[in-house]
């Protein structure tokens, strides 16, 4: 029997010194095929296997997402052409206003953008390098103490998780924060085993960037990796609080230094701070993208949760929300098991020594898995499915280190039945899940249930199967486990997903509708604020999922339950066309929807882009250059979208929502009589019609229709601002 608190082993029992340098003659890739010299020799091949096929199922179709989220694809160019929207995250080069994030996950897009040019595999493909490398930081860390193979199942199952291969394929920030987290596990781990500072100096580091990609919520984890290292640490009481004073230091370092030149810098010479309501970032930290999103009260949000057991527009809130008809398809396809694996790796190490590194391993990443998951469980704010990335590597490790080491104790009848319980827990919970789109491949919930069953079966027995027989059980169980996931990373990867809301998984995967599938069950759409939705994805047949995130109505826009005035529901999706004028890489992206106006009105332009016609682009790009802001709209995804298909910069009146109080009305007037702004792109935004950002959108656009003239191109509208109405 094995604790694991030895360095780590070749194999079950057996215990090494820790792996010798690699001699100068031996050859690099030599050394990267052979891996460590105590690893079997399949160990790093099947490890580069896993890799290189990570990559390529990311990599499948990434240019069917066009832009993704036009939000963040507009400020990546921003960042492209300036160098100072590139540093503040400004979403337009004309750095009016920035994104509501810190600009951390941004970065690596610009940059590839500026080597390769605009396009959809430029703005991507770093989110799949993030990806395959968050996959080697959680094999690596398990592998550290446990065998190649736990090592393999954990990157595996982190790999074939519906949202990590959406998220690992999409432009928002979460992937850059799900690779940082994962190194912050990583990095404490290897604290654990020698009590070295720099570990620790680095997770912190590691932490401090997260939360330039994040802001708070890379501290999520930080109370359950302090105390773990607190107490389990191989060093002295006094040298462990020291170690942590200065990985607290390098963390304020790493994640405070962009805050403290942006809080010094003159606001007159910066742009404002997109999602504040004082042009504060520290605002912004702590209201709108911190305490906002656990209460519910975000200021100058849409609106909040519904509070404990709650049934608002972000979802009900409670223990099991993880599990419900909205979550349960992204995430919690292996949840049940690996609290069970969690459980029985605590157990197992119950008489270990405090500075047991195996029991250790399991406290942070099953301490980082739990409380996470008990946030999101209870956060009343805004809440998206694909947050629930954040849980993935944590759910894969957890799997990965509980899987080997009750493999290794097979021979023990607890060990033998609670690995069985938890192929049971996989299979029969993968059914429900699977049963919940009772159209969607109807043969595979048998399948995995009863290959589940059986594989469990043979794992009660299997400390006296051969050893051929015990490894085909448990691939049998293995394929059981993860056919549910893989079919829907599948289905994931097969279609774009534009939009600020997307979903990962067939069509009707995730309803919008609460625990056991809303309004008439799977398939069923819950309203939002009382006005009648027609489910996300219900409405949409197979050969149009590739544009399903465009446009407004149902999961066009993202939004529970779909419809809201000032938007036509669907009118994107026929036949998986892009109608309306829109093109994919190009006049806005795949399947965006228009409104009357030509705009983006209502949550159409809140959570989508518009398409942009042909005739619109050309009359913004006239004599644009003349000009500090090609045009200006209210709403950054209405102005998103005009900056993509022309190149040029557009001012966001309001930020995300158009209720930012930016700019006010007396600085959008200065703008204009000094000819910085050529056109008002009307519709867009929450703060157009709705009075949101204390009315300041809706003044700037009352203003500009009493005051200039009205410019018609095909269905779109525009206000030519150097021309008064009355000339």
């Amino acid at each position: 029997m094995t604790t694991h608190d030895a360095p780590p082993t070749t194999a079950p029992g057996a215990t090494t010194v820790r792996e010798p340098a690699a001699g100068p003659g031996q050859p690099f890739v030599r050394r990267l095929w052979r891996g460590r010299p105590e690893d079997p020799r399949w160990a790093r091949p099947a490890l580069l296997f896993l890799l290189a096929a990570t990559l390529l199922l990311y990599l499948y179709g990434l240019g069917a997402s066009g832009y993704a989220n036009s939000f963040y694809s507009a400020a990546v160019q921003a960042g492209s052409t300036s160098w100072k929207a590139f540093f503040f995250g400004s979403l337009d080069a004309g750095n009016a206003i920035t994104v509501d994030k810190p600009p951390a996950a941004l970065w690596p897009m610009a940059l590839s953008v500026r080597l390769f040019g605009l396009n959809s595999w430029a703005i991507l493909a770093p989110e799949v390098l993030m990806g395959v490398a968050t996959v080697a930081v959680v094999y690596a860390a398990v592998r550290r103490r446990f065998s190649p193979v736990a090592g393999l199942v954990a990157g595996t199952v982190l790999a074939l998780t519906p949202v990590a291969a959406l998220m690992f394929r999409f432009n928002n920030p979460d992937a850059l924060l799900a690779l940082l987290m994962s190194a912050a596990c990583y990095l404490v781990v290897r604290a654990l085993e020698d009590g070295r500072t720099k570990w620790l100096v680095w997770a912190g580091t590691a932490v401090g960037f997260a939360f330039l990609a994040k802001t708070l919520q890379a501290f999520l984890i930080l109370p359950a990796l302090a105390v773990v290292y607190a107490v389990c640490a191989p060093v002295p009481l006094r040298k462990r609080f020291a170690q942590l004073a200065a990985a607290t230091l390098a963390l304020v370092v790493s994640g405070g230094w962009w805050v403290a030149v942006v809080e010094l810098w003159p606001a007159s010479s910066r742009p404002y701070i997109g999602g504040s309501q004082h042009n504060s970032f520290l605002e912004l930290t702590f209201g709108y993208n911190g305490l906002g999103r656990l209460n519910g009260e975000e200021t100058g949000s849409v609106g909040g949760g519904g509070g404990a057991r709650g049934g608002g527009m972000w979802g009900e809130t409670g223990w099991d929300r993880m599990f419900d008809s909205e979550i349960g398809g992204q995430i919690s396809w292996l949840l049940p098991t690996a609290l069970i694996l969690l459980a029985a790796g605590l157990v197992a190490t119950r008489g270990a020594r405090r500075t047991s590194v195996t029991r250790a391993s399991f406290l942070v990443w099953g301490g980082s898995l739990l409380t996470t998951m008990v946030v999101f469980s209870y956060m009343a704010g805004i809440f998206h499915q694909y947050y629930t990335v954040a849980l993935a590597p944590y759910l894969a490790a957890v799997t990965g280190m509980g899987a080997g080491l009750l493999w290794e104790r097979r021979r023990e009848g607890w060990a033998a039945v609670t690995l069985a319980a938890s192929l049971v827990a996989a299979a029969a919970w993968g059914y429900v899940l699977l049963h919940r789109t009772p159209d969607y491949l109807p043969w595979l919930r048998w399948l995995v249930l009863v290959g589940g069953l059986v594989a469990a079966l043979g794992l009660v027995f299997v400390g006296r199967l051969t050893r051929r027989l015990a490894l085909a059980t448990a691939a049998v169980g293995l394929v059981a486990a993860l056919a549910g996931p893989a079919a829907y990373t599948l289905s994931t990867v097969r279609q774009g997903h534009t939009g600020s809301i997307v979903t990962a998984g067939p069509a009707g995967a995730s309803m919008m509708g609460g625990r056991g599938g809303g309004p008439g069950g799977p398939g069923g759409g819950r309203t939002w604020e009382g006005m009648p939705g027609q489910g996300q994805r219900n409405q949409q047949n197979q050969q149009g999922q590739q544009n399903q995130q465009g446009g407004p109505g149902g999961q066009g826009n993202g939004f529970p339950g779909g419809g809201f005035p000032g938007g036509t529901p669907g009118q994107n999706q026929q036949n998986g066309t892009p109608q309306n004028g829109a093109q994919p890489n190009g006049n806005g992206f795949p399947g965006g929807g228009r409104t009357r106006e030509g705009g983006m009105g209502g949550v159409g332009g809140l959570l989508n882009g518009a398409s942009v016609p042909a005739e619109a682009r050309k009359l913004l790009e006239q004599d644009a250059g003349d000009y500090t802001w090609a045009a200006a709209s209210i709403g950054s995804q209405n102005a998103a979208s005009y900056q993509l298909a022309t190149g040029e910069a557009v001012m966001a009146i309001g930020g995300f929502n158009g209720t930012d109080p930016s700019p006010t009305l007396a600085q959008f007037k200065k703008y204009v009589e000094d000819g910085r702004i050529h056109y008002f792109i009307a519709g867009g935004g929450m703060g157009g019609g709705m009075g949101g950002g204390n009315g300041t959108a809706s003044r700037i656009s009352s203003w500009v229709q009493s005051t200039f003239t009205k410019v018609t191109v095909g269905s779109a509208t525009f206000y030519d601002l150097t021309r008064k109405a009355d000339d």
